[in-house]
């Protein structure tokens, strides 16, 4: 699995379905390397985050899959961030797509689901059976929002993409900030892959501000951003995921990651864009 996944997923793979005897291996599956010499004889499948939650770092699911079934597993790749619109992890290799759909899919704030995409027949029927026993279906209202968010998906990514840019052109040159997370910088370590399997860059961005309580200084400022744990909405979102989404992973597991307390984490909307870089202006004084 992905190393600096979101919170949720690390919660329920260490603290649930371990109970059940399912085992995970967090590494940084930027570096093929590191997938390949984790891999063991009981391994079953490679979990994908790309981009990861919060730190940004891109996976080449391409080379990843085809790794993954050179040893014969599974790859699931979690497309939250990039979307549809952005990225086709089935296109690349991947067997099994994940959604949080409450996020952009959905996209105003007003729907909690998940959706699955997978590449075969065979999976879609186990799945489905799966998916029949337990009663994880969802209601009529929140398909009809989820239909109705998706008729604006692209329109909405484009324009957050286009608000995003602006505002890490902004953060990188702003003197209080240590380091931005976002691969659509030309020196993100994983730029040109990024590029290569994607078409957009998304709207997440994290950056550091230096300490925890430098963030707290820029939370009680901050007017625009609001702040929640979500995203991926038509109003911008902040958080800190040290305390907030990633709050579930032990200090010194996000001290080695990069979490740190510093760390912001912004998804950006749709809002004047002039109007987000001077709310983060004022609030970075």
């Amino acid at each position: 699995m992905t190393d600096d996944v979101y919170g949720g997923t690390f919660r329920v793979m260490s603290k649930v379905l371990n109970r059940f005897g399912i085992e995970s291996t967090f590494v940084d599956t930027s570096n093929l390397k590191n997938i390949h010499s984790e891999i063991r004889e009981n391994t079953k499948a490679l979990y994908l985050e790309t981009p990861t939650n919060p730190l940004l770092k891109i996976t080449d699911i391409e080379a990843a899959s085809s790794l993954a079934k050179e040893n014969g597993l599974l790859t699931i790749v979690d497309n939250t961030f990039s979307t549809p619109y952005w990225q086709n992890p089935i296109e690349l290799g991947a067997d099994i797509v994940l959604h949080s759909a409450t996020k952009y899919i959905g996209g105003h704030s007003d729907v909690v689901a998940g959706l699955v995409v997978v590449n075969t027949e065979k999976l879609a029927q186990d799945l489905h059976f799966v998916q029949n026993s337990t009663g994880g279906v969802l209601g009529p209202q929140d398909s009809w929002l989820l239909m109705r968010g998706i008729k604006t998906l692209g329109i909405r990514m484009e324009e957050t993409e286009e608000n995003t840019a602006a505002i890490v052109n902004f953060l990188t040159q702003h003197s209080s900030v240590k380091k931005v997370f976002y691969p659509g910088l030309e020196n993100h370590p994983n730029h040109e892959i990024a590029k290569k399997q994607a078409r957009g860059f998304g709207g997440m961005v994290s950056f550091d501000v230096g300490s925890g309580e430098k963030a707290d200084h820029l939370l009680s400022k901050i007017h625009y951003f609001t702040l929640a744990e979500s995203l991926g909405a038509v109003e911008s979102l902040i958080s800190v995921p040290a305390r907030m989404t990633h709050a579930s992973i032990p200090a010194e597991r996000r001290a080695e990651l990069g979490i740190t307390e510093g760390l912001v984490r912004i998804s950006v909307g749709l809002e004047d864009v002039e109007d987000l870089i001077e709310d983060l202006r004022k609030a970075l004084e």
